[in-house]
């Protein structure tokens, strides 16, 4: 009876607390939503896995010497994780949409104002005495409104480590949920004429160009803004990889190989923070609530300067394609040319709408680094 007793008290049903098992059950949410419904399947499989083991009593893989604890000292607390699929991310991006129509770069931009709004959103709330959010923290919640996994985990790793969880899931979430959360600011913010505008051809941007444009882009934000420079220069380091044409076998390891492996301890990584202790608190509740705000601030503040240009400008200019600006890519491109097909089916957005999304990849990673500099 004894050994009965002792292998009972062992168990990890004996030590489970209440707060385990919520965290077990919203950890099985997020498998649910990535594999059933194929919201951000590599990033929510495998940061709900890794939240499956973190709380699993008796369990000390999250902590200590623990494996996943070990893959968030190695890549998450150095920033390695983030910055090498940020090298990832510019060996899959093609920016010649935005080079054949340089104006969109300011829809990008626009679209980064949901950073700024959040975080005074964040200090709002503390200063309410709703929420106790420091500058740092109020910084790394601020991110989750440019819609950039990486750039947010990134930040979130290197100004609030504790909300690392909270961030990294609202991030993945509301990227998951463009087609949802951007279509009813979309129609709202325009007219159907506006929707219906169809926008000329895009020029042939040539292999000069390509070249030429991430070395003058990490030159030109690296001098301005220093702090900003490793998620841009891995970012057009990847790029130039891609344009460069003379190293094919290194572009298409970072497109492929590379970007995986990393996405997996990276996911993992991630879930070791989804602990009960650090997860549930009033301030997770919070960051979600303040996460859709920054989002929704982000697409609209994309779709009204839409709306300026192309009052302004003599070459049409749809609107919708100001909704792209957040750096979901190429999501939040195929929702816009989704939108304009529905009001126009001659419309072809896609590659209009790509311009401002990869543009809105630099605005928040520029972002990220105001924030790591005003705040470190």
């Amino acid at each position: 009876m004894e050994l009965v007793n002792e292998i009972w008290q062992g168990s990890g049903l004996y030590q489970i607390t209440a707060g385990q098992a919520v965290m077990l059950v919203i950890c099985l949410l997020l498998l649910y939503l990535g594999i059933v419904k194929k919201f951000e399947p590599l990033l929510l499989v495998t940061i709900g896995f890794g939240g499956l083991l973190s709380n699993i009593p008796g369990v000390e893989i999250a902590t200590g010497d623990g494996l996943l604890h070990l893959m968030y000292v190695v890549g998450i607390t150095t920033g390695a994780f983030p910055l090498l699929i940020f090298m990832g991310v510019g060996a899959l991006t093609d920016f010649g949409p935005l080079l054949a129509n340089p104006r969109t770069l300011f829809l990008g931009a626009a679209a980064q104002f949901g950073i700024f709004a959040t975080l005074l959103g964040a200090l709002g709330l503390t200063s309410l005495g709703w929420a106790d959010f420091s500058l740092r923290d109020a910084a790394a919640i601020g991110i989750i409104g440019g819609a950039d996994g990486p750039t947010a985990i990134y930040v979130a790793g290197r100004l609030a480590p504790d909300l690392l969880g909270a961030i990294a899931v609202a991030a993945y979430s509301y990227m998951a949920l463009v087609p949802l959360i951007q279509p009813p600011i979309m129609k709202a913010l325009t007219s159907e004429a506006e929707r219906k505008i169809e926008m000329k051809q895009l020029r042939e941007v040539s292999k000069t160009e390509r070249i030429i444009f991430p070395i003058l882009l990490l030159l030109l934000v690296a001098l301005l803004l220093p702090s900003a420079a490793p998620l841009i220069g891995m970012l057009a380091f990847g790029n130039l990889m891609r344009e460069c044409g003379v190293v094919d076998r290194l572009s298409n390891t970072t497109q492929n190989a590379l970007i995986n492996i990393v996405t997996i301890f990276l996911g993992l990584a991630v879930g070791s923070k989804l602990s009960a202790e650090q997860f549930l608190d009033m301030n997770t509740l919070f960051i979600l609530a303040l996460g859709i705000v920054a989002f929704g601030i982000g697409t609209a503040s994309g779709v009204l300067m839409g709306k300026l240009m192309s009052r302004l400008s003599t070459n049409p200019i749809n609107p919708l394609i100001g909704a792209a600006g957040v750096s979901a890519v190429p999501m939040a491109a195929r929702v816009a040319n989704k939108v304009g097909q529905e009001a126009n089916p001659h419309n072809v957005l896609l590659m209009h709408a790509m311009g401002p999304n990869v543009a809105g990849v630099i605005g928040s990673a520029v972002a990220a680094g105001i924030m790591i500099m005003f705040t470190s």
